[in-house]
């Protein structure tokens, strides 16, 4: 079925607006991280190798310069042969000279368990005066867990936000007769399959607490709303209604999602509650779908044809009234509201080419944060600073960007298409 005459790389099966076609050979999914652009402003980073993190299986120092430079706020610095620890006294003179405004030591030392304790100093170069302190003892398995966590502690230290690193993202692969589900660090690093099928899998979406996936699956022949447990790999279904079931959304509460449903005629969106019961009917008429909540739970934004062409409206979450958001452009699908409510991005058709576009919410204005023809599904980092979306450049790809789209980060797969990106809530 083709919603909205969707040009081939956009049909999609009442699903969301989004064409899985998807290729990866690697089990793994490891990822090459590229980042392009410079920051308008960046702060100058020096990060030190790790004393004897050589003999670790994770070398941290370059997983927290990475990390700091796909925010587009920093500027890592070459560090050389320079080793340092945290209990090292830097000497200031060399340092400024280098230009560094930062700068970050430490250490990774194997415990006799088998655990390793790491360690970290973060000094103020221009004031010459320590600003913080780091410790962790984590497994091997969980050292790359660490330097997310090292990433955070300096990303919190220098902006005074915090990071969004010890996130996670999910995104969809496809290869020859299979689908698979990953779960991955931000970075793209560290995919573990959460769910694998000979049918189609599209659609996933975070639950708030970051323990929960819902997702769509076409292995009854028909797409069927689950919700997925990550830590168990237990599954249930949540919506098996006549026709279709697709475009899962959480409710910012985590007690029951939004999706679009055919089962009276017609795409629709409905609240299903988890424990539950009788789905409610949010909206009647035209083809309303790819809902989206804001944060507070109190609206929900969706794309519709009633006014001829897709386009962005919002209404109370309990139903009623819609408003139009978007009026630039003729064709505007996908939103996603960034979490502290001010932004909202989306995906816009523009002579032909599907780009990321920014709304401010508060005053309307709009821009667009790409260059490239076919961008779909954005998704907000945690701490509403930067984007995760799929392309197609070349091969499919993961994507992310700053929101002035100066700065953006391709997260390849080895070999083959990505799609379907959402980003999960940090970890502890």
């Amino acid at each position: 079925m083709n919603l909205f005459n969707f040009p081939a790389r956009c049909q999609g099966l009442l699903l969301s607006f989004a064409f899985l076609s998807v290729l990866s050979s690697s089990v793994w999914a490891q990822f090459r991280v590229e980042v392009t652009g410079v920051g308008l402003t960046q702060l100058p980073v020096l990060v030190t190798t790790f004393k004897a993190e050589g003999q670790s299986p994770q070398k941290l120092s370059s997983i927290v310069q990475a990390n700091l430079s796909r925010t587009g706020q920093f500027r890592p610095l070459p560090a050389g042969n320079l080793v340092l620890d945290e209990m090292s006294r830097p000497d200031w003179s060399t340092l400024r000279a280098t230009s560094a405004e930062a700068l970050l030591v430490g250490s990774v030392t194997r415990l006799a368990d088998g655990r390793f304790d790491v360690r970290a100093r973060l000094w103020d170069v221009v004031k010459g005066q320590e600003k913080s302190d780091f410790r962790d003892t984590v497994a091997a398995a969980d050292l790359r867990l660490s330097a997310h966590r090292i990433s955070d502690w300096v990303y919190q230290q220098l902006t005074g936000s915090p990071g969004v690193f010890t996130s996670r993202i999910t995104y969809v692969t496809k290869t020859v007769g299979r689908y698979t589900l990953w779960v991955a660090d931000s970075d793209g690093e560290g995919a573990r399959s959460a769910i694998i099928s000979p049918e189609p899998i599209i659609s996933p979406s975070w639950s708030p607490n970051g323990t929960h996936l819902a997702y769509v699956s076409f292995e009854n022949r028909k797409p069927v709303v689950y919700v997925h447990e990550l830590a168990s790999g237990q599954r249930r279904e949540v919506a098996n209604f006549k026709g279709s079931n697709s475009a899962p959304v959480w409710a910012p509460d985590g007690r029951s999602i939004v999706a679009t449903l055919s089962r009276d005629g017609g795409s629709q969106l409905w609240r299903v509650a988890l424990q539950g019961g009788e789905p409610q009917r949010l909206t009647s008429g035209s083809i309303n779908t790819e809902p989206a909540f804001s944060p507070d739970g109190q609206t929900l934004y969706f794309v519709s044809d009633r006014g001829g062409n897709p386009q962005i409206y919002k209404m109370p979450a309990s139903g009623g009234a819609a408003e139009r958001i978007t009026f630039t452009g003729s064709y505007n699908i996908s939103p996603a509201l960034s979490p502290d409510g001010r932004w909202m991005a989306y995906v816009s058709r523009i002579g032909g080419a599907f780009k990321l576009h920014l709304m401010d919410l508060v005053s309307g204005q709009t821009s667009a944060l790409t260059d490239s023809n076919a961008d779909e599904r954005p998704s907000f980092a945690p701490n509403s600073r930067l984007l995760v979306y799929a392309t197609q450049q070349g091969t499919e790809a993961l994507m992310t960007t700053t929101l002035d789209g100066r700065v953006k980060a391709r997260l390849a797969g080895q070999v083959g298409d990505l799609r379907e990106p959402h980003w999960g809530p940090s970890r502890p």
